[in-house]
């Protein structure tokens, strides 16, 4: 069997040279299917972005169009945009809500049916207040456990799907992406980390080792304006 992998004549060809899958990708001899072919599906860490979103900001949330954003993120990937799922919590309401809480949560509703609008996928979970040394802290509960619940029903719901995008740091999702890997469904990773000390956003080897590649955000894949 000769193989067109002759430096000395052409270093870029790799295909056998009776290979029938077209769509294989050059330089690989295992033969996989082109991945600009593929659908995918993106789960997205609410949290995560927004947080991200308020660091590449100054300070402020950056407004952007989050559906064009994902698929600017599949694009890159080589991979049509399928199903966009985004994981979120509403704000903290009180049994009686202030008015800063229900002016908060009035927003949040109104982003919302904005996503839902493009057709976006939204879990919700809850916020949890504590009081802690005296001030009130917040946190999301359940998020996680909604996201991973989607991600294992990926092989049963969406069977044509071998490539998924997840989009956060969070090392717990590790698990779960190792178990898609065994339905032969690879974790295109988008998350950030700064290698400096003291800062809000640490690199999680754990996760980034557990993926099939992962690419950091930067503040250019934000720069798409609300119409």
């Amino acid at each position: 069997m000769g193989i067109k992998n002759i430096e000395s004549t052409n270093p870029k060809i790799y295909k056998e040279n009776n290979v029938s899958n077209n769509n294989m990708l050059p330089g690989d001899l295992k033969r996989s299917p082109d991945e600009s072919f593929n659908s995918t599906l993106i789960f997205i860490d609410g949290g995560f972005l927004s947080k991200l979103s308020h660091h590449f900001g100054g300070g402020k949330y950056l407004i952007y169009d989050i559906f064009k954003f994902a698929q600017n993120l599949c694009k890159k990937q080589n991979l049509k945009c399928g199903d966009i799922f985004y994981y979120t919590a509403p704000p903290f309401q009180s049994d009686n809500p202030t008015k800063e809480e229900e002016a908060r949560k009035e927003g949040y509703d109104k982003f919302i049916n904005k996503l839902k609008q493009k057709r976006i996928i939204i879990r919700e979970g809850r916020c949890q207040r504590l009081l802690v040394k005296n001030k009130f802290e917040y946190n999301q509960k359940a998020v996680d456990i909604l996201l991973t619940m989607d991600l294992m029903t990926v092989p049963l719901k969406y069977s044509e799907i071998n490539r998924i995008i997840l989009i956060s740091s969070d090392s717990d999702f590790v698990p779960v992406v190792k178990k898609l890997e065994e339905s032969n469904i690879k974790t295109i990773l988008y998350t950030y980390y700064e290698k400096k000390r003291d800062t809000n956003f640490s690199r999680s080897n754990y996760l980034v080792k557990s993926v099939y590649k992962y690419k950091l955000l930067t503040k250019q894949d934000f720069n798409f304006p609300l119409n």
